[in-house]
């Protein structure tokens, strides 16, 4: 389980338990250290005094025993009964036993048929043996307090850098390639994984470099031959003496010839670097839709689907044609594609465009996929139309809004939330 925190708590954290673990483990070696000291000191006094009276005793039976407040003597001859009967079993040594309710150590020491028992109160002994683990404790919190400090004064002075190193990272633009980031480190950890950020930061602008100068290259190469491609078919079809076979075939040349180059152009311009080159002097998009469905009627022949266009706004976008064309053309013709029967609605209002068709629909689970790069569809056709869909409305800040039920239709709403290049938005959702 991973914790979900920064790395500078998390050192504090270990900081802290590392503290509470070595002052818990002092802690324990210093209380039994005391309790055996004390158990050792009791032992040895309470041996010294009843030796002392056994001394005694020899000279003088009647001597007085060691007698206080705290201590008591019993001497302890066969047969004797006025002896409590706990003390009658006690082997010579030190003892802890429960007399009259009340805990005593008790010392033994046998002189020949005579058992002398010195008996000591332990009430203070253990009074003082739990103000030692009071103290204790407040010692093992202060020392897990001030480990959790030093732990974090610590943490950030060590994590400090890397704090340094992703404020510059996040500062980078993508045409700093020039600006490396290790002068800024000493060497050290942190000043390593710099360097390899400005490694690896010379690796990515060179392959930006390449795929942009390769598709600027294939985009301007392909041109030529698409425009000769499109001089050709409108040369043929201005000719009078073709057949409708032959005049399909070349009306459905011409089409792919178009559609290439409005997608070479499309790619052209989403691969260069700044956004602000794809912003374009105004597009209606009432007369591109116009445009749209007269160039896609082809996909309806055979079919019986009736198609409705309503115009409600005379909506200018400050867009590149090119690129909004690619969007509503691929939308349009998925929409006219998927459906056999049924109508195509088509409705511009002033935030957008609504595609509703009474197609084959898309399975609930397909939907967040169907934008993806090489998305297979129903007809197990691919390719990157969606995909580039999904670019182009990141790039000017669209929303894409999917509602569909499987075999009775999709409905597909392209909103123009205000055009922001540099903070596009792209959604999608589901019914």
């Amino acid at each position: 389980m991973k914790i979900k925190t920064s790395l500078r708590y998390r050192v504090t954290l270990t900081f802290a338990l590392l503290g509470m673990g070595v002052s818990l483990g002092l802690a324990g070696a210093l209380y039994v250290l005391a309790v055996d000291m004390e158990e050792r000191l009791t032992a040895e006094t309470l041996s010294a005094e009843l030796e002392d009276y056994i001394a005694r005793y020899e000279v003088d039976p009647e001597a007085p025993p060691p007698a206080s407040t705290t201590t008591r003597t019993y001497v302890l001859a066969p047969g004797e009964k006025r002896v409590p009967a706990i003390l009658r079993g006690l082997e010579t040594g030190l003892h802890q036993v429960q007399v009259e309710g009340r805990s005593y150590y008790a010392e033994v020491q046998a002189y020949g048929e005579l058992y002398f028992i010195l008996l000591y109160d332990d009430k203070q002994s253990r009074h003082r043996e739990y103000q030692f683990k009071i103290f204790l404790g407040i010692g093992v919190l202060v020392m897990t307090f001030l480990s959790a400090v030093l732990g974090f004064w610590l943490a950030g002075r060590v994590i400090s850098p890397v704090g340094e190193l992703a404020t510059r990272v996040a500062s980078l633009r993508p045409e700093d390639y020039s600006e490396p980031l290790a002068e800024h480190f000493s060497h050290d950890e942190v000043g390593l994984l710099a360097r390899k950020f400005d490694d690896y930061r010379q690796r990515l602008g060179a392959f930006i470099e390449r795929e942009q100068a390769f598709t600027a290259d294939v985009s301007h190469e392909l041109r030529t031959p698409l425009a000769v491609i499109e001089g050709a078919t409108e040369v043929l079809l201005d000719d009078h003496g073709l057949d409708a076979p032959r005049r399909s075939r070349v009306e459905r040349i011409a089409r792919a010839a178009r559609e290439m180059s409005e997608l070479v152009t499309a790619l052209l311009l989403l691969a260069r670097e700044e956004n602000s080159d794809i912003s374009g002097s105004g597009c209606a998009v009432d007369k591109l839709l116009q445009q749209i469905l007269e160039g896609h009627q082809h996909l309806l022949r055979q079919k019986s689907v009736g198609v409705r266009l309503d115009i409600q706004s005379q909506t200018t976008l400050p867009v590149e044609c090119t690129l909004l064309s690619i969007v509503l053309a691929n939308l349009i013709r998925n929409a006219f594609y998927y459906t056999e029967q049924g109508h195509v609605s088509i409705c511009l209002d002033e935030e957008g465009v609504t595609i509703n068709d009474t197609g084959i629909g898309i399975p609930e689970k397909n939907i967040q996929r169907i934008f993806d790069r090489y998305y297979t569809g129903p007809s197990g056709s691919e390719g990157i139309g969606l995909s580039l869909v999904k670019r182009i409305c990141q790039c000017y800040g669209w929303n894409i809004s999917i509602d569909s039920l499987e075999g009775r239709g999709t409905l597909i709403r392209l909103a123009f939330l205000p055009a922001s290049v540099e903070s596009g938005v792209f959604a999608e959702s589901s019914p």
